[in-house]
């Protein structure tokens, strides 16, 4: 499977499947968003920032995989996917145990140089409470499945990496 893993590493295709499901996760978002009228909380903006993160490291990676940038799209994957797992855990622990003590911000703070928000409004303006459950889907709120789908992008990610470590096997004309 590892050198499976590799050889997918080495072409396009598979990066751009991955910035493709980043890319169709965004859209459920916003159609979760703009369509049924849900508000997303400042940790939902934060993990819609790591999602784009892993949609970045996918087109990266399909610039050119064959060169070094594959480990630069790589390193952005594990950071994105990371984060993302870690915000959706943060965010499933505010909604599991909602406390007054603690809460999310008002505003999404991005940095000076990279004002998101003014930027792209309709994308990045937070709106909603991050302890109120609004979408569930078999008895899963929508946090819990983004916390699972990070922990998918984050193994494949490890895997991929490892995968990175081994050499190509040689085969010759008597299969040795």
């Amino acid at each position: 499977m590892l050198r499976y893993l590799n050889q997918c590493s080495l072409g396009r295709t598979a990066w751009l499947l991955l910035a493709f499901t980043a890319f169709a996760l965004e859209m459920v978002a916003l159609w979760f968003q703009h369509v049924m009228g849900l508000k997303p909380c400042v940790m939902c903006i934060y993990e819609r920032c790591a999602l784009f993160g892993v949609m970045g490291a996918g087109l990266v990676g399909a610039i050119a995989p064959k060169s070094p940038l594959r480990y630069g799209a790589l390193a952005i994957w594990l950071y994105s996917a990371g984060k993302g797992v870690q915000l959706a855990w943060d965010h499933t622990m505010l909604q599991l145990h909602p406390s007054p003590f603690v809460t999310c911000d008002f505003f999404a703070r991005f940095p000076g140089w990279l004002p998101l928000d003014k930027w792209l409004p309709q994308v990045f303006v937070a709106s909603g409470d991050c302890s109120v459950r609004q979408w569930e889907f078999l008895s899963l709120d929508m946090v819990q499945w983004l916390l699972g789908i990070f922990a998918v992008l984050l193994v494949i990610a490890v895997l991929v990496l490892i995968a990175q470590f081994l050499k190509p096997k040689r085969r010759d004309l008597f299969g040795r």
